[in-house]
């Protein structure tokens, strides 16, 4: 029998969120051609929209492989890490997913797109979707409602000038607000989004827009210090460890591999993400699919709310 802590009332409501899900039970979702696996590479665009003083933020950015905040003066070298990634790591990583056939998605930020256009021209040129990150790499929480609808309507308007085409899917760095998915939905135009961390396959929000999930632990982001990666083996062991798994659960599963111009596109990553590729590329159990068109093939799949 479990005991309240002291001072808490007994009529304590219960969390206010579903945390059981299906329960363990089975989906009845097929994928395309019968696989059992969605598999979704997310390129994510950040260069230029990382928090500069020279950029006229009001402060620099502190998270990087070299952890350091530079406080009131410019910091050259936090800009010019991140310049890596549009200068070389974009290149590499178009240059690999070309090599293997594979689509990704690139989500990205509207300042970077605004102030680079080629970031997000170039992926879509090459058949890959250029989907939404923010105009900035910065968390919305606590962000002001009309902060953050001007927010999505300019990250749009960045997408569309630089590729002919709005972006349909979205995705917060790490926390969104509590208006974010109602904002997305009044917008209009988006049929997805990524700010989900609770499941390996997608579900229903409305029966016009779907929560894909993402996750934190297949990602290059774990290369930083701490992060548990340091060898390219250790990238691709981890990705195909997960892989592998979820095809033997015998599916349906959804599985995210998140990646950064300016961190796997190092040359000493790069063998790490061909090896997942090669893993994967040219399978009939794996759907290796843009995160647009696994939206939509959700939609053929659930019932609406």
């Amino acid at each position: 029998m479990s005991v309240l802590p002291a001072g808490l009332p007994g009529g304590m409501p219960p969390a206010s969120r579903d945390l059981a899900g299906r329960a363990g039970a089975a989906s009845s979702a097929r994928w395309p051609g019968g696989a059992k696996l969605a598999l979704s590479f997310v390129v994510n665009v950040e260069e230029g929209a990382e928090m500069s003083l020279t950029s006229g933020d009001a402060r620099n950015e502190a998270t990087y492989e070299a952890r350091e905040e530079v406080v009131g003066h410019p910091d050259p070298c936090m800009e010019s890490h991140f310049g890596y990634g549009s200068r070389i790591g974009l290149w590499r990583i178009l240059d690999s997913f070309d090599a293997h056939g594979v689509k990704a998605t690139f989500s990205s930020c509207g300042r970077a797109i605004a102030a680079t256009p080629i970031l997000a021209a170039a992926p879509h040129a090459r058949g890959h979707e250029v989907s939404a990150h923010g105009w900035r790499w910065e968390s919305h929480a606590g962000m002001a409602e009309d902060t953050e609808r001007a927010v999505i309507a300019a990250t749009v308007g960045a997408i569309r000038e630089a590729t002919g085409e709005r972006p349909v899917g979205w995705h917060t760095r790490s926390a969104s607000s509590v208006n974010t998915r109602r904002l997305l939905l009044e917008e209009g135009g988006f049929l997805y989004d990524s700010d989900n961390y609770d499941e390996d396959l997608p579900r229903l929000h409305s029966a016009t827009h779907v929560r894909l999930p993402y996750a934190f632990d297949t990602n290059d982001m774990r290369f930083a210090p701490g992060g548990g990666f340091v060898h390219h083996e250790d990238f691709s062991r981890y990705c195909i460890a997960a892989i592998d798994w979820l095809l033997a659960e015998g599916g349906p599963r959804m599985l995210s591999i998140g990646l950064h111009l300016r961190i796997i596109g190092r040359p000493a990553r790069m063998p790490g993400l061909a090896a997942v590729l090669r893993h994967v590329a040219g399978r009939e159990d794996i759907w290796v699919a843009r995160r647009c068109d696994i939206a939509r093939h959700w939609l053929t799949q659930e019932m609406p709310p």
